[in-house]
């Protein structure tokens, strides 16, 4: 397996999938194998679709987990081994049909104020203010502050492609204040770990399992009651621009999505683009009931 798995990353690389990508598709053709104790290249094309079944029936895997799983283990065999196997084409994971977790403004500045070390709190502020994936944010360098034009440059984000998002006055000012902390000459968001335990040389970044326990625990202790994640914060300033009046195509840019169907899904979270449609209803019923 360390060849063939040797050759897959080298392979996911070519492609230009993210770390994270590939640590999750190699997951997924490992798990394959233990599951049929031999090794992946070994496994018949009709031994495929009842694993499947196995996670779905036995294991009651997520639609989205099976879905990762299923582009991993197609991969594996389509791009590294050369297999088309047509049988791969009818796997299909189920599709989920829910709606994203949004926070309202305050609940954004309840959770941020429970964040207590400074540089989860800039960070997870800086993912907010500029509607930033996880990975990006902390990823984010020096060089791509641009304080001139007021706005960042995310590199390399999801699919590879490059964007630049508004970055406000007050971000920048906490940056600059956090950056003064560290001084790193490549990171705003270093690892406390740099060469020979010095700060300001730091190799990279700091973990992003950092940054999901600080948002977590700052969650438990604000008291919302919703299921949130880094993520949601995203999600909650697409919708709140939304509800500003940014137009969704301008929104669609910010956020780095390919397509506008991906960002449509934020008209139905806010409570604003659905008012209409509740003043004509209350209308029209508002003499049925006497």
């Amino acid at each position: 397996m360390n060849a063939l798995r040797a050759r897959m990353i080298e392979d996911l690389q070519l492609h230009g999938l993210s770390k994270s990508t590939q640590e999750l598709y190699v997951g997924a053709v490992k798990r394959l194998a233990e599951h049929y104790h031999k090794p992946p290249d070994q496994i018949t094309q009709e031994e495929v679709p009842q694993y499947f079944l196995y996670l779905a029936q036995v294991k009651k895997f997520a639609p989205s987990t099976m879905n990762v799983a299923l582009c991993g283990i197609k991969f594996f065999y389509e791009r590294t081994l050369h297999r088309k196997w047509t049988i791969l084409d009818l796997v299909r994971a189920p599709q989920e049909k829910k709606l994203p977790v949004v926070l309202t403004i305050e609940e954004v500045h309840q959770i941020l104020a429970c964040v207590h070390r400074l540089r989860f709190q800039v960070c997870l502020s800086t993912i907010y203010a500029c509607g930033l994936r996880i990975d990006e944010g902390v990823h984010l360098q020096v060089q791509d502050i641009d304080a001139e034009r007021k706005v960042i440059h995310i590199r390399k984000g999801k699919g590879g492609k490059d964007r630049y998002v508004p970055l406000p006055e007050p971000i920048l000012k906490m940056l600059r204040q956090y950056w003064r902390t560290h001084r790193d000459p490549v990171w705003l968001f270093p690892s406390p770990y740099g060469k020979e335990g010095n700060p300001a040389a730091a190799v990279a970044p700091f973990h992003v399992t950092g940054v999901q326990a600080a948002f977590h625990e700052a969650l438990q202790q604000s008291g919302v009651q919703k299921p949130a994640t880094v993520h949601t914060l995203r999600n909650s300033w697409a919708t709140h621009l939304l509800e500003a009046g940014v137009n969704l195509r301008v929104i669609q840019d910010y956020l780095g999505h390919s397509s506008p169907t991906t960002t449509a899904i934020y008209t139905h979270l806010t409570p604003k683009s659905t008012e209409p449609a509740n003043q004509t209803i209350n209308q029209a019923l508002k003499n049925l009931w006497h």
